[in-house]
């Protein structure tokens, strides 16, 4: 099992910047992905980026170029710089991580919320 803590979300006007942070205890061995994801209210959950083990990343169109992703292997924690906020990245961001092979354990964290006024 591995439990995931989220923090860093928060109010924010347009155009500001927060940074989430996910850190990971229990079986931490090889999280290979971690990643964030989002849901707005009466929408889906959508992915919004994920690192893998060797640091390559994958970006959702709508963030490329406003948000960066980032790990710390040392403490097992996934980061998320989040840039030039608009009022639709409103959302309750998720940090998700998955082990063993082909990814097939996938742990959730509780999610932390991130409004931006405009």
């Amino acid at each position: 099992q591995v439990q995931l803590v989220e923090s860093g979300g928060g109010l924010v006007q347009a155009g500001g910047s927060l940074r989430l942070s996910c850190a990971a205890s229990g079986s931490t061995k090889s999280l290979n992905p971690m990643g964030w994801y989002r849901q707005a209210p009466g929408k889906q959950r959508e992915l919004v980026a994920t690192i893998g083990s060797n640091g390559d990343t994958n970006y959702a169109d709508s963030v490329k170029g406003r948000f960066t992703i980032s790990r710390d292997n040392a403490k097992n924690t996934v980061y998320l710089q989040m840039n030039s906020l608009k009022p639709e990245d409103t959302a309750l961001y998720s940090c998700n991580v998955r082990t063993g092979t082909y990814g097939r354990n996938s742990f959730w964290g509780q999610g932390t919320q991130v409004t931006v006024s405009s």
